[in-house]
């Protein structure tokens, strides 16, 4: 027995010295992951700005190049489009795209795609660009708003471009023609060269129906694609305004921040993508760091603690002697309290334990007129669930009713009962009428929820019937017997009434009503 005694305090110092250096390896892990996810919202909040900031320019970019056509929409309404009035409108784009470094270009289009003039030092007249999406969608539509078109190859420079246009418009509605401006591709691949994403991030900048325009650090084969596969439209650009996602690539396996934002005023939006190995890398290395010394401390208070260990072997040899007796003989006693009070099968209280307490809470709450309330529950043709599935299935079911009446049992003094058989109760002090019913339909609810199988039963699941009383307030007159056959006659009535059911046995235990709320 001493040696016994003497293993325990010596296991119990061993445990304490353990856990000790546990929660300090704990410790160090949790504030790395906290480390871990702040890296990671931080990545994600820049992530975001940056598409936020990248779509603001984006949309300042082509709205300065809507300008221009607004601007020569009006000097060809002025001026018209004969021989004089073209050669001051190309002085004009001329001056226009030497100012806005975007533009690669100013053309003006007649009906039947022929160009009529435009910035370039010469009219090329051997093209034709009635073909272009952008003219047959102006040809085809009399609306006068901007439109941005997919991505193209100029004719003239073999460059790839990108495009927003507008109809001339007439008097009378007709289709005379069409004014472009072209944003060369440059312009954003080289503006986007001056952001770091990464050596394995990107910046995508594509149309709203997934048409690509440019994606930095990929190549120029990418412009022009669909992105109508890639999660991150599919899923989400398609979707929503703005947002940040992860996403695993389906080409390279790389796992991104993905964040991206739609523009104001143009069908595009923008996405920046960084690599989350690569905004770990720095957490990495600390944590790395930051675990060697933790491990070393463990280590040090590990040695310690095993000094300690054998100190207390020492010292304890006497104490142990002395409480020997003492800590069985009350491991015995709680051992004894616990058979004589409880339940062997559910682990409630028994019917030992509910009349003792019914008994001293019926006096207390007398003096200071005080509520009571009893709960009454019973498990609906439980005889007939026994035949069907076995005693030892009965056993698992009465458990699982106890367990859900027990997550009822709220306050101190409240006390749950095996009452008998598949009857349980709920003594509920200070508890009047009303919370004792709210409390008997979660009851009812969280059964209802544990969906038990119950072939005998009308819907298929255990069920259980309720009867409920409650003395409001108690008097010196009044009595636990009567007490619990009211509340086992409003039980009664649920089940004469047809089961799966509450009834209320009113104040005082005078007058029955039916409670249908469980319908």
């Amino acid at each position: 027995m001493f040696r016994s005694k003497q293993s325990s305090t010596v296991c119990l110092a061993t445990l304490f010295v353990v856990l000790a250096c546990v929660a300090l390896i704990g410790l160090d892990a949790w504030r790395t992951w906290a480390a871990r996810e702040d890296q990671l919202n931080d990545a994600s909040i820049a992530a975001s700005n940056m598409a936020q900031a990248l779509a603001q320019h984006a949309d300042d970019t082509f709205k300065e190049a809507d300008t221009v056509l607004i601007s020569l929409l009006e000097h060809i309404a002025e001026d018209g489009l004969d021989e004089k009035g073209r050669k001051r409108i190309r002085q004009l784009l001329t001056t226009h795209v030497g100012e806005l470094p975007q533009l690669n270009g100013v053309f003006v289009y007649d009906a039947q795609g022929h160009w009529i003039v435009n910035s370039q030092p010469t009219l090329a007249t051997q093209y034709n660009n009635a073909d272009r999406a952008y003219f047959i969608y102006h040809r085809d539509h009399p609306d006068l708003e901007p439109y941005v078109g997919p991505p193209v190859q100029s004719r003239s420079t073999g460059r790839w471009i990108f495009t927003i246009s507008r109809r001339i418009p007439t008097a009378d509605g007709s289709f005379t023609g069409v004014v472009l401006a072209t944003v060369d591709f440059d312009y954003f691949r080289k503006y986007y060269e001056g952001f770091d994403v990464g050596q394995q991030g990107a910046i995508l900048f594509a149309l709203n129906n997934g048409t690509m325009l440019v994606r930095h650090m990929m190549h120029d084969s990418t412009t022009g694609k669909s992105l109508a596969n890639a999660a991150i439209y599919r899923d989400y650009a398609a979707r929503m305004q703005s947002g940040t996602a992860t996403i695993q690539s389906s080409q390279d396996g790389v796992v991104r921040i993905n964040s991206f934002f739609h523009l104001q005023r143009y069908p595009m939006f923008v996405t920046v993508a960084v690599a989350r190995d690569e905004v770990l890398s720095a957490w990495r290395h600390d944590a790395y760091i930051r675990t060697i010394g933790v491990l070393f401390l463990a280590g040090v208070l590990a040695a310690m603690g095993r000094l300690m260990v054998r100190r207390i072997k020492s010292q304890v040899r006497s104490e142990f002697e002395a409480r020997s007796a003492r800590e069985k003989s009350e491991e015995l006693n709680v051992a004894l309290a616990q058979l004589a009070m409880h339940d062997g099968l559910t682990g409630l209280a028994n019917r030992r334990h509910f009349d003792r307490t019914l008994s001293v809470e019926i006096p207390r709450l007398a003096k200071i007129n005080g509520a009571l309330s009893l709960i009454l529950i019973d498990v609906d043709n439980f005889k007939l669930y026994n035949d069907v599935y076995g005693h030892a299935k009965g056993d698992d079911c009465l458990k699982h009713i106890a367990l859900a009446i027990q997550s009822c049992q709220r306050r101190p003094r409240d006390l749950a009962a095996r009452y008998g058989g598949e009857e349980f109760a709920l003594i509920l002090p200070d508890c009047d009428l009303d919370s004792a019913i709210t409390l008997a339909h979660t009851l009812r609810q969280r059964i209802a929820d544990q969906r038990l199988p119950h072939s005998g039963s009308r819907g298929g699941f255990v069920t259980v019937s309720i009867g409920i009383s409650s003395l409001q307030p108690v008097r010196k007159s009044d009595n636990a017997l009567e007490l619990i056959e009211s509340t086992d006659q409003a039980l009664y009535q649920a089940k004469k009434n047809g089961r799966d059911r509450i009834e209320v046995t009113s104040s005082n235990l005078k007058i029955i009503k039916t409670s249908d709320l469980v319908k």
